[in-house]
């Protein structure tokens, strides 16, 4: 059965894009080593919301300049692939879905060569650029998270016309979610002065989980039950935001990870809210800030070498479309990087990085 793309009409996005890392736990070094407890829950499928971060090519069908499916991106990808994901290799979702025993890759919802198969083992709504409020000023065209929604919805309606709406409406519930977003609101707050007319940063992390939370309840009342949500990391961190904002010495952008901290202690609170509202789900917030703070004052412990530079080009400000096969300069041993282009970690740091997550939620679900 061949998939078909729903309206998504006129969106647009945030140029900057998210991270995502994992939870640092006493297991670092059964991590680092690559060792995953096998789940001894089981989930049918696997399905992603979110941004660049975890989108695996959605945005390869839009019309969008967030795209990354050309060289030297997938360049450790099998075959040598570029697939709309900004990496080397592998993304999140890719591994969440591998870790969680359900298929090695987690496809874009937006291919056309899907067949019924791969959507009942769950699919990937992300698209880079995404982000919570759909007013974030931008240059990219992108499906925000209440356009993914939308998506969902279509598959639920396809889904049910393959196998039936008992068999779907349990699919949908027994499934494993996770959601990745926040970045390019934060990032985008900054860079652009349109909301910062409205909101002080106070009032816009605010907005910013109210929008979550709404995301939330709209996928419980679809019948989704469980749901990893990825707070936001230090993204002042990144190489870009190092290079446009932490002056000579490129140091973090503080006021970014001033926001990220703000936004964090208001989705952990209402997400704990949340829990009580929603007793039949199971939220799972997914903390990632402090681990991205400890790969980045201590890499040699992960093994890597170089923390404010990724590997494309320069390292200090190349992504998407300016990261690309003429670039000069893209390093040779991309292991010893913790990104792979100015905003995006390396496959290598990713799998570290989601063997700490899939602990997490085995733990959580247990």
């Amino acid at each position: 059965m061949q998939l078909s793309a729903i309206e998504l009409g006129s969106v647009t996005s945030t140029t900057c894009l998210a991270l995502l890392f994992s939870v640092f736990t006493s297991l670092q070094w059964q991590i680092i080593q690559g060792d995953v407890v096998s789940p001894n829950v089981t989930f049918p499928a696997v399905f992603v919301f979110g941004d660049s971060i975890v989108d695996t090519g959605n945005n390869n069908y839009l019309v969008s300049v967030a795209k990354s499916n050309f060289p030297p991106y997938g360049r450790d990808f099998p075959e040598r692939k570029a697939t709309g994901r900004f990496c080397n290799g592998r993304v999140p979702s890719d591994f969440l879905a591998e870790n969680l025993g359900v298929k090695n890759l987690l496809p874009p919802y937006l291919d056309p060569n899907l067949q019924i198969e791969d959507l009942l083992t769950g699919v990937n709504f992300a698209s880079a650029g995404g982000a919570f409020d759909i007013v974030t000023p931008a240059v990219l065209s992108a499906i925000p998270l209440s356009d993914q929604l939308k998506m969902f919805k279509e598959y639920i309606e396809k889904v049910e016309a393959a196998v039936g709406e008992e068999k779907t409406a349990a699919l949908i519930s027994e499934s494993m979610y996770m959601l990745c977003a926040g970045s390019n609101d934060l990032a985008g707050y900054f860079i652009t002065t349109a909301r910062q007319f409205t909101y002080d940063i106070t009032e816009y992390t605010t907005l910013m989980v109210q929008l979550a939370s709404t995301f939330i309840q709209e996928l419980h009342a679809l019948g989704v039950r469980n749901i990893g949500i990825v707070n936001t990391p230090p993204v002042g961190c990144v190489p870009f935001q190092r290079t446009i904002g932490g002056g000579v010495d490129r140091g973090c952008s503080e006021k970014l990870n001033v926001g990220a901290k703000l936004f964090n202690a208001k989705l952990s609170s209402e997400l704990e809210s949340l829990q009580n509202k929603l007793p039949t789900a199971t939220l799972v917030l997914l903390e990632v800030y402090h681990p991205l703070l400890d790969i980045i004052q201590r890499p040699h412990v992960y093994g890597f070498e170089e923390v404010m530079r990724g590997c494309c080009g320069t390292g200090n400000v190349e992504l998407s479309i300016l990261c690309n096969d003429l670039t000069p300069f893209t390093c040779s041993d991309v292991s010893n990087y913790v990104f792979w282009d100015s905003y995006h970690p390396t496959e290598k740091a990713y799998k570290i990085l989601m063997d700490a997550v899939t602990q997490d939620i085995i733990k959580k679900f247990s």
